[in-house]
């Protein structure tokens, strides 16, 4: 397996260089043959970018990209497709909300259970986690049942970061979404493409709230469900 990690990033000067070095220290399962990480600046305007250009010299892996305006996670994602070169694809948050630690398990459980996608989840059983937003909770809680209904698989957490996904199921489909719903329209084109060829796994989950940087807004919550009707209901692509 040639994995590719992918990292967007926009103003996460406080956490990217310990999500970097999570990431280069990180035990692999033996058979994770070759890694690169690619990083996507989404147009920083904190010190990010020289953080992550002082890194690089000292790790062969890692590639950077910039965009020159604000695009959103969605369109940083594909940048880091576009330029990836592996055969499975993980998508890194920058903020340490989620722990690589939880990688190798995600890695194990697309090998073992033979599936091309693999989702986080912030809500299985089996890990201790903090407690966090009720309202954005109960919001999430609402977006996953709807789309499990409407693509008729049970899933938990629609929205959680850690998406794994083989190449080869990957370019069934073209992703649009620029910003937050990105993360939806993946996991609902992915099911439309074969409905028994995800996996979903617990992962370790730690919250942070506005003032800590959290760049999730109720409107973004909007966005979000017409994405859902977009590609879910409606069946665009």
């Amino acid at each position: 397996m040639f994995l590719s990690i992918i990292i967007p990033i926009y103003n996460e000067e406080n956490s990217i260089i310990d999500v970097l070095g999570k990431l280069t220290r990180l035990k692999f399962p033996s058979f994770v043959e070759k890694k690169e990480i690619i990083v996507v600046d989404d147009f920083s305007s904190d010190d990010s970018l020289t953080k992550i250009k002082n890194f690089i010299p000292d790790n062969e892996d890692i590639s950077l990209y910039i965009h020159q305006t604000n695009r959103g996670k969605g369109a940083a994602v594909r940048t880091g497709l576009e330029n990836a070169k592996g055969d499975v694809y993980l998508i890194q948050d920058a903020d340490l909300e989620l722990d690589p630690e939880d990688i190798p398990r995600m890695l194990n459980a697309m090998k073992d259970l033979n599936v091309e996608f693999v989702n986080g989840s912030r809500f299985l059983p089996g890990i201790d986690r903090p407690l966090h937003s009720y309202r954005r909770y109960l919001g999430n809680r609402f977006f996953t049942f709807l789309t499990s209904l409407i693509v008729n698989v049970k899933l938990t957490d629609m929205a959680c970061g850690y998406k794994l996904i083989k190449k080869n199921l990957l370019y069934n489909f073209i992703l649009r979404e620029d910003r937050f719903g990105f993360e939806s329209e993946l996991i609902i084109k992915a099911l439309r493409v074969k409905r028994n060829n995800v996996a979903e796994i617990p992962v370790n989950y730690f919250p942070r709230n506005e003032g800590e940087g959290k760049k999730f807004k109720n409107l973004d919550a909007i966005k979000i469900l017409w994405v859902i009707i977009k590609y879910g209901l409606l069946r665009l692509n």
